[in-house]
């Protein structure tokens, strides 16, 4: 596996890598309705590579295959971070978020999915506080969390 930047290429793939991700991972603690609500199928192709350009986004690849695939801004905000279904819990967003929080400029902060919860608390993050955002219309909870610079908890 390597870690490379993002490519403008890259933007058709990742759309289907997070539409897929999102209806098959998070469809244990989803409904159907709030997964199409978060990833309806289309996405705006030029607006997605304009915000990774912007962003230090980072993809994982065997080969000519995107295994996952994670974004911060300037901030030390993680936007993104999604791994292909047939590839969970093999190290790939490990590998992808451990580079993104050795180039934040301080303290790392993520909206984390219910799924993806536990991921970030084994890393480190804690819980700032549940929340409800809407998209489409659909209401979904998901979990402000933060990490420290340096790779400890924040406290």
């Amino acid at each position: 596996m390597e870690i490379r930047a993002y490519r403008p290429g890259d933007g058709p793939a990742l759309a289907a890598l997070f539409y897929e991700t999102v209806h098959t991972v998070n469809a244990a603690d989803y409904t159907e309705e709030q997964l199409d609500a978060w990833a309806p199928g289309t996405v705006d192709l030029d607006r997605w590579d304009l915000s990774f350009r912007e962003h230090d986004a980072l993809l994982a690849v065997e080969g000519e295959t995107i295994l996952g695939f994670g974004d911060m801004d300037r901030t030390g905000y993680l936007d993104r971070l999604y791994v292909r279904a047939d590839r969970q819990m093999e190290g790939v967003a490990s590998a992808i978020c451990a580079e993104l929080e050795r180039r934040a400029p301080g303290k790392v902060v993520t909206h984390a999915s219910v799924t993806a919860r536990p991921f970030f608390e084994r890393r480190g993050y804690r819980t700032v506080r549940r929340q409800q955002v809407e998209r489409r219309g659909v209401l979904l909870t998901n979990f402000v969390m933060e990490k420290a610079a340096g790779g400890g908890p924040c406290k």
